[in-house]
């Protein structure tokens, strides 16, 4: 069980909630919701003890499991199966198994006898953690989550950002926590893994506390929603599910409404009649009586939800350039003897529109990141047409510098704006004031995303690169990078789960990976684009 008590959480000089009380007990199924930067990551944060409040105070009793937005935590050396096992403290058991089990093979009778010594150690450990059925388990959660046999093998550095991150998941709900709490969960999964979390999480016994834009997946799980009011730093707590939460709060703020309205035109009478009555020495005492009821009146009712600010988003016009900006050529890549892809050809025309698809893992992060000069491919060639500018959205944020702050990021990519004219772009993507000097590496993952989306903004790039642009957004600002995708004039590559983006985008082309066939892109392919 997590209790938190008069919260104060703040992000630099930002009050973001005061006063904020509130627990999650066994079989809670919470929801917490609210606009992009309202602090639901940093208030997740501070529930896992990952974080502390600017006052109050946070106590669990029991295991707790934590994903983050961008989990990194972990040997990069440590092979996917053991960081999984390591839940349960079983990664080390299986080691000594298999370590054991070569060494039984010795030709020396005394290495073979301290073998099987060891090995019958370790065989008592991992029954007492659950036995043979414990490891089926992680596996059986590994496959429900679209993790390969061969990814289980491989160590977590060859990983993409996609398959790191459903590792860490599987991890999670193998762990056997109490209370989870989870921060965009369905990132990077495909179709079926998504129903199959949604079913996982309505049967848990536990706690939960989940972030989460599919709203799919609160309506099955959520029986408790928490809403992040940015406007008045408060949170407002809902004990009933998704759907009766949603009409519950839109006649909570049709009451405030008719409320604030009945006050003002009682609080406006009353001030009239002040205003007159003020004229007449011998009535100036009532009229200020008046005043201060009329004040008072004003001053009891809720305010009126503002709407929520939206980061107003159009990319930019392109530069010039040359009839075909970026070609690549008999592309590879592996990661030791995986092989992901290769013999991949892409020429990107002027204005031209590419979707990639493939199942998780199949190269689609990996090919961008080559497309944009992160990553170097095993064999071919990336070459620059005439007049090329490249903007590349990474869906982990990596061209992000996180020791830099907002304003340094932005400049670095459009150095010819004056602060002023940084200041206002970064005021339009919803950094206003001190935001501007918040390092990278303290925003959430809705900030990132705004932040990056305000990079290319800047950038004059005639060719995007877009790598899961709509994740980690709340319905109005996926809407505006999706209208922003609709009427750019440049060319784009896009690697996406989201079938809005890809109508949005109305690719002419289609590369699917790993085999890396190219074709012209008709309606049969859009059912791909969840289940990749």
């Amino acid at each position: 069980m997590i209790t938190a008590q008069h919260l104060e959480v703040r992000v630099g000089a930002r009050l973001l909630m005061a006063d904020v009380s509130f627990r999650v007990a066994p079989g809670d199924k919470v929801g917490l919701v609210g606009r992009n930067g309202a602090g639901k990551t940093t208030l997740t944060r501070i529930l896992a003890g990952e974080g502390l409040p600017a006052a109050g105070k946070v106590s669990a009793t029991g295991s707790v499991g934590y994903l983050p937005q961008d989990p990194r935590s972990g040997d990069p050396e440590t092979l996917a199966r053991d960081r999984i096992l390591s839940a349960r403290g079983l990664d080390d058991v299986v080691r000594r198994l298999r370590e054991s089990e070569q060494q039984m093979g010795s030709d020396d009778a005394d290495e073979r006898e301290r073998a099987m010594r060891r090995y019958s150690r370790a065989d008592a450990e991992l029954h007492a953690g659950g036995g043979y059925a414990a490891e089926s388990e992680a596996a059986q959660i590994a496959s429900s989550l679209g993790i390969e046999d061969r990814v289980l093998g491989q160590p977590l550095r060859t990983l993409s950002g996609g398959q790191r991150r459903r590792v860490e998941l599987a991890r999670i709900l193998f762990s056997d926590a109490e209370t989870l709490l989870l921060d965009e969960p369905t990132n990077h999964l495909d179709a079926d893994s998504v129903i199959w979390l949604r079913d996982f999480l309505a049967a848990f016994k536990g706690g939960l506390v989940v972030i989460s834009h599919d709203t799919a997946l609160l309506e099955t799980t959520v029986n408790k929603v928490l809403h992040l009011d940015a406007n008045r730093a408060e949170i407002d707590v809902y004990n009933m599910g998704w759907k009766a939460y949603l009409q519950q709060r839109e006649t909570d703020e049709k009451r405030r409404k008719r409320e604030r309205v009945n006050a003002e035109n009682k609080a406006k009478t009353l001030t009239d009649q002040a205003n007159k009555m003020r004229a007449k020495a011998t009535k100036a005492q009532a009229a200020q009586s008046m005043l201060k009821r009329a004040e008072k009146l004003m001053a009891g009712v809720e305010a009126e939800r503002q709407s929520d600010r939206v980061a107003r988003i159009a990319f930019p016009k392109p530069a010039p350039c040359g009839k075909t900006p970026l070609t690549a050529a008999e592309l590879s890549k592996s990661y030791g003897s995986l092989e992901v892809f290769t013999d991949v050809d892409l020429a990107i025309d002027k204005g031209s529109r590419v979707v990639v698809l493939g199942l998780n893992g199949a190269g689609k992060t990996t090919l961008l990141r080559i497309l944009g000069g992160v990553d170097r491919p095993d064999t071919g060639v990336v070459t620059p047409g005439h007049g090329l500018k490249l903007g590349y959205y990474a869906q982990e944020h990596e061209t992000l510098d996180t020791s830099r702050t907002v304003l340094e990021n932005l400049h670095s990519a459009a150095p010819q704006l004056t602060d002023t004219e940084a200041r206002s772009v970064l005021g339009s993507f919803l950094f206003s004031g001190d935001d501007a000097y918040k390092p990278a590496g303290v925003l959430s993952g809705g900030e990132k995303t705004r932040l990056a989306l305000a990079i290319l903004v800047v950038s004059s790039a005639n060719v995007l690169l877009l790598d899961e642009p709509t994740n980690n957004l709340d319905p109005a600002s996926r809407e505006e990078v999706l209208a922003a995708i609709r009427t750019y004039e440049g060319a784009i590559v896009l690697v996406t789960h989201d079938e809005g983006a890809v109508h949005a985008l109305e690719p002419d082309r289609v590369l699917i990976l790993p085999d890396g066939v190219e074709d012209l892109w008709n309606p049969d392919y859009a059912d791909l684009v969840s289940l990749a």
